[in-house]
């Protein structure tokens, strides 16, 4: 296990961060410059482009694995030599065939993300009407949800279209989650490696009902995610010298959407409710999307118009700093993510009980906020 660990977040650490690097000083010579506004927590100019080395960070590494398999020749029954000399550790040779399998879905997965990618970068650079953003992200979705089967969320439900259709909401719900949680140092990016990291820990934890063994692609999958992602938070930490910008949260959105959507989370001998186990992951991205929407609905604003209203803000607001803020939701998606953990483990009555800690914990911040911000308007 800890060859999967370092041979998936290493590489694409160090690919990442090294990309990231690069792009700090070449992004202010192609215009992608986030300016400080009205509705931005910056106050100086700062490079956009950052979601280009979180792409590199994955794509690269799989790229170099690929080309790794290609090359490497059987010797003797389960010994997998490259050239050079170096041979597969036993735990990657032991699922070669699974893995020369997996890659023909792998990069058709990676191709419509880098889609997405090319889209953000677009609307880094010149702005883009969010009809078009939602169409873009709509059809890119529908089209890899049409494509393999295997990418449709597991929902109990006969209807192909239904569940194809909720997979399209589902993956574009969290390419967007990310996007606005995407206002402050080191958040976005920092959720979405604590959300891959323990996505992952549950797939490593689950095996899957067909082949009772650890779910290694999804789960491989998801760490290297992780890894591109702190490599990029080592230039994004308060106080940031590097924005991902749209194309790195569209990304990461649709990474981690797709790869709850390819996991299996129920079935066989797993108990039902262990499909929920996405959903308190990724609480704290959908309860800042739907108080967000919420909150701009009733004030008769338009849900895609910008402002300060987000979970990170109305932290501030209550007298956080941004870095105690930021912590905060950290820790809020640690919390939740960790009631996820032990769905596989409990029964029914216990499912019920981890998914009130969650609600709890989420209903607690409501409170918190909702107080705040009344004892800031009678002062």
């Amino acid at each position: 296990m800890s060859w999967l660990l370092l041979g998936a977040i290493v590489p694409s650490l160090v690919v990442s961060a090294a990309a990231a690097a690069a792009i700090r000083r070449l992004a202010p010579h192609v215009g992608l410059v986030d300016r400080p506004g009205h509705r931005k927590v910056h106050t100086t100019p700062t490079p956009l482009g950052g979601g280009l080395a979180i792409w590199l960070g994955m794509v690269l590494p799989f790229a170099a694995g690929h080309l790794m398999l290609a090359n490497a020749t059987e010797t003797a029954p389960g010994v997998f030599v490259l050239p050079g000399g170096w041979t597969l550790p036993p735990l990657v040779a032991k699922h070669v065939g699974g893995l020369q399998q997996q890659a023909p879905r792998l990069w058709f997965l990676l191709a419509c993300a880098t889609a997405l990618v090319a889209l953000g970068l677009i609307d880094d650079r010149r702005g883009l009407d969010w009809r078009l953003r939602l169409a873009t992200q709509a059809l890119v979705a529908a089209v890899l949800v049409s494509w393999w089967e295997g990418w449709r969320l597991s929902l109990f439900l006969p209807s192909v279209w239904l569940t194809g259709l909720l997979s399209v909401i589902w993956i574009v719900g969290l390419v967007n989650s990310f996007n606005m949680l995407d206002n402050m140092d080191g958040l976005s990016a920092g959720v979405a490696a604590i959300a891959a990291a323990m996505l992952a820990a549950v797939l490593l934890t689950t095996p899957s009902p067909i082949t009772h063994q650890p779910q290694l692609f999804v789960s491989g999958f998801l760490l290297v995610l992780a890894g591109s992602l702190l490599g990029f938070l080592w230039h994004n930490r308060p106080p940031a010298k590097l924005f991902m910008g749209d194309a790195g949260s569209y990304f990461l959105g649709f990474c981690l959407a797709t790869a709850t959507s390819m996991a299996t989370f129920t079935g066989g001998d797993l108990p039902p409710h262990t499909i929920l186990a996405p959903l308190c992951i990724l609480a704290v991205p959908l309860y800042d999307t739907v108080t967000v929407v919420w909150i701009r609905l009733r004030q008769r604003r338009s849900p895609f118009e910008g402002d300060k209203s987000h979970f990170s803000h109305r932290l501030v607001e209550m007298g956080m700093t941004k870095g105690q803020a930021v912590l905060t939701i950290y820790l809020t998606t640690a919390t939740c993510g960790l009631g996820g953990l032990l769905l596989h483990q409990v029964d029914e009555g216990g499912a019920w009980i981890v998914v009130l800690l969650v609600v709890c914990v989420l209903t607690l911040i409501a409170i918190l906020e909702t107080t705040g911000r009344k004892r800031q308007r009678d002062e």
